[in-house]
């Protein structure tokens, strides 16, 4: 075994992990992996990453759905909306040159990472509406799809937001029913992308196995690291790889050119910092009036 693939298999435990933890971020890992360790051309990594993940996410619906976690109505509406938009992103992206694909996955990662360090609402104890709005939900389920099929990315954490505001769903159903919609459509692009790209067999099945591995520890760890750490932590993480992503697209003067990533460093930096200190400021508790004490009369009628 080569030192590149013992590494690829290694670190594709740690798409596992972020799937098993936090219900998305496999593709968001996958591809860059794929790319830039194992030195698969762009499409290769794309559709070999739909696999692993759409696999991965499969296999980690199993504990969920023992949980009662998993609301399969919503999630095989959203689902199968989903597969349409991803194949036929998966067969549109054969049209689009390797490197327009990989700076949109990147726009998706930075993206993806900006709404993981903002955070998202809590649906706990907002009622669950009896008739969910099907059309919206198919609509969103396209456009979540076509994402997908195109740049390999946009899952859990395009799809838990959406299957929580759309359904009202507490946030551990709605990761439990992403990992339903997330294998769906994975499967679907993964399809698109067979008609014009070939896919090395062996080390797809090899890195599916691993993140497989990797998605029972996130589980298992899953509740025993503080949500918001583990969530700002890695959307940071995401930043990073997303700047060095969307930095090999550019022009070779610039990227060797040292003050521009002192640039992006500084920004990244200071960033940083708005975001701890905004984290660290608190709204001010608003005291109510007290309203005055009943006066009761000393005589008696």
């Amino acid at each position: 075994m080569t030192v590149p693939l013992a590494l690829t298999i290694g670190l594709a435990v740690i798409i596992g992990v972020s799937l098993g933890l936090l219900g998305g971020g496999g593709s968001i890992l996958a591809v860059p992996l794929l790319v830039y360790v194992a030195d698969l051309p762009a499409k290769e990594a794309i559709a070999t990453s739909l696999l692993v993940v759409g696999a991965t996410s499969a296999v980690g619906v199993i504990p969920h759905a023992r949980a009662h976690r998993v609301r399969w109505r919503t999630g095989l509406v959203f689902g199968f909306a989903g597969m349409t938009g991803a194949y036929a992103g998966g067969r549109l992206a054969e049209y689009i040159p390797a490197g327009f694909l990989l700076t949109g996955f990147a726009i998706m990662m930075l993206a993806t990472a900006i709404a993981m360090i903002r955070g998202r609402r809590n649906a706990e104890g907002r009622p669950v509406p009896h008739e969910l709005p099907v059309l919206r939900v198919i609509l969103d389920g396209i456009v979540v799809g076509l994402v997908t099929g195109l740049v390999g990315a946009g899952g859990g954490f395009l799809v838990v937001p959406a299957l929580a505001l759309l359904g009202g769903l507490p946030m551990p159903v709605a990761v439990g029913t992403s990992l339903v919609v997330i294998a769906m459509k994975s499967f679907a692009g993964l399809a698109g992308y067979l008609s014009s790209v070939h896919i090395n067999w062996g080390l797809a099945l090899a890195v599916t196995a691993a993140a497989v591995v990797g998605s029972f520890l996130g589980g298992r760890l899953a509740g025993r690291i503080p949500a918001d750490l583990l969530r700002k932590s890695f959307g940071w993480f995401v930043v990073v790889m997303g700047v060095f992503v969307l930095g090999q697209q550019l022009p070779e003067e610039l990227r060797t050119n040292p003050l521009l990533w002192t640039g992006v460093g500084v920004a990244a930096a200071i960033a940083a910092a708005v975001t701890v200190l905004r984290g660290r400021r608190k709204p001010a508790p608003q005291c109510r009036p007290l309203a005055p004490a009943p006066v009761r009369s000393s005589s008696r009628h």
